[in-house]
């Protein structure tokens, strides 16, 4: 009796294991070089994903955001409600490969026909039953179609849970531009005050000069027109920082009428980019990511598609009490039951499987696809990043050039026009240069650091320090 008992749980486990008709699952081949272009040369990738990357820019204030983000974001929040039902549902799932017990009662006063088909002469009209019982399924899953929608449920998770960090990637990246942004934005403040007293400055001697017969009247309206479009752009200055502060502060949850930062005094850090980025990187990017893993769901699909067209094997039964309401519904002589396998073929769906076989297939075909583009996309991400650090950088420092000369230019000019050697107009036109270079080399700086958060988000979350 014991050699039969053994001989059946493995027969039992050998059936459950069953079969799988879903193809074997490969990683859809997609065009991944060794490295970036530059000076960049293959490495091995970190193992995690550095989830402060935005320390690197040593910035407090910035971190002190970033934490406001997590925490009261409203977006990400909503991306973390559908994260939990992706998982919520992938639990539901995993229910179908466990057996399916229930319980049922019920009491009723009901009334049978006089002319019912085989009644009995004694049996009365009106009567009443109770009913309880028990109830088992489990579906047998030999081809596999349980545990493949099982397969394809998690990886769905897995996915969502992917597409929850590329919002959290997204909005800390928006949130890092934002700051560097209003960084800039205060540095160029910090210029046009500066240029606003020499403007300042200018139009005193010039007064003085004016009214000393020295200067004419010509040269007085140059130096006023300077000095109030000085003022005009420092005025637009003040209110795209206004407007940029709404926007940080609606994307760390709080309103826009009470949001207020501090004017940034220390312009944030340029991060040094590592001598080795390897493409590999690419691997911790959670869209990629999350495309893989709907390609995977998209595959165990295709067995769940192709199990339809074999038997489906269950078992059923039930056990219970039966009685006219009078008695214990669960004694001997009311008891019933029954247990058994239960078989369900189809023989003709008007092409209904055929149907969903193929759309299971052209479902893997497009998941296949947008795996390849979020590669390329990825790719090009990082090239374009790496392309504006490298390019910006050269301008940075021919910027810097301009800037000496213009700032030079200004200060002969001044000079000269206090010697009286030459006149306001080469003033006007020195001042502006200088004004001009400053700013563009302040705007220069913002760009290269928000090239730099373009990259880290573009690498999957940066790179180590000690890389």
């Amino acid at each position: 009796m014991r050699l039969k008992l053994d001989r059946l749980v493995a027969a039992m486990a050998l059936v459950l294991q069953g079969c799988s008709l879903a193809p074997t699952y490969k990683v859809p081949d997609a065009p991944i070089p060794l490295h970036y272009s530059g000076p960049w040369q293959a490495a091995k990738p970190a193992d995690n994903v550095p989830q402060h990357w935005w320390s690197l820019y040593q910035d407090p204030q910035l971190n002190d955001l970033q934490s406001k983000l997590v925490k009261a974001n409203p977006d990400l929040a909503a991306a973390l409600a559908h994260f939990d039902a992706a998982q919520a549902y992938a639990s539901q799932l995993h229910g179908g490969l466990f057996p399916q017990i229930g319980a049922t009662g019920s009491s009723v006063r009901q009334r049978q026909s006089e002319n019912k088909p085989l009644r009995g002469s004694d049996q009365p009209n009106v009567y009443n039953t109770n009913t309880a019982a028990f109830t088992l399924g489990w579906d047998l899953d030999f081809w596999g179609k349980v545990r493949n929608r099982v397969a394809a449920g998690d990886a769905q998770a897995q996915a969502s849970a992917d597409d929850l960090e590329v919002a959290r990637q997204s909005l800390q990246r928006q949130l890092s531009n934002l700051y560097l942004q209003l960084a800039g934005l205060d540095a160029q403040q910090a210029i046009l005050k500066a240029s606003l007293d020499d403007y300042t400055q200018a139009l005193t001697l010039t007064r003085d000069r004016y009214e000393g017969k020295i200067a004419s009247e010509l040269d007085m309206t140059r130096a006023q027109s300077e000095l109030a479009q000085a003022q005009a752009q420092l005025d637009d200055v003040i209110n795209q920082r206004n407007l940029t502060e709404h926007a940080i502060g609606e994307l760390v949850g709080e309103p826009a009428t009470t949001f207020r930062l501090a004017a940034i005094g220390t312009f944030p850090a340029l991060p040094e980019v590592p001598a080795q980025l390897p493409s590999t990187l690419l691997q911790r990017r959670p869209d990629i990511a999350a495309a893989e893993r709907r390609v995977f769901a998209a595959n165990a699909n295709i067995g769940v598609a192709k199990a339809a067209f074999y038997p489906d094997f269950s078992l059923s039964g039930y056990f219970g009490g039966q009685d006219m309401g009078v008695g214990n519904v669960l004694s001997a002589t009311n008891r019933f039951w029954a247990i058994g396998p239960v078989v369900n073929l189809p023989i003709f769906t008007g092409g209904r499987l055929t149907g969903a076989e193929k759309q299971a297939k052209a479902e893997f075909a497009e998941a296949s696809a947008h795996y390849r583009g979020s590669v390329l996309k990825a790719l090009r991400e990082v090239e374009d990043n790496l392309s504006q650090l490298r390019d910006l950088k050269q301008e940075a420092a021919d910027q810097q050039a301009a800037v000496d000369a213009a700032t030079q230019s200004q200060t002969l000019a001044m000079n000269s026009y206090e010697a009286g050697a030459v006149n306001y107009l080469d003033v006007v036109t020195a001042q502006t240069a200088a004004l001009d270079a400053q700013r563009r080399l302040q705007d220069v700086q913002t760009r290269r650091l928000q090239a730099s958060v373009g990259l880290m988000v573009a690498l999957g979350g940066g790179w180590q320090a000690g890389q």
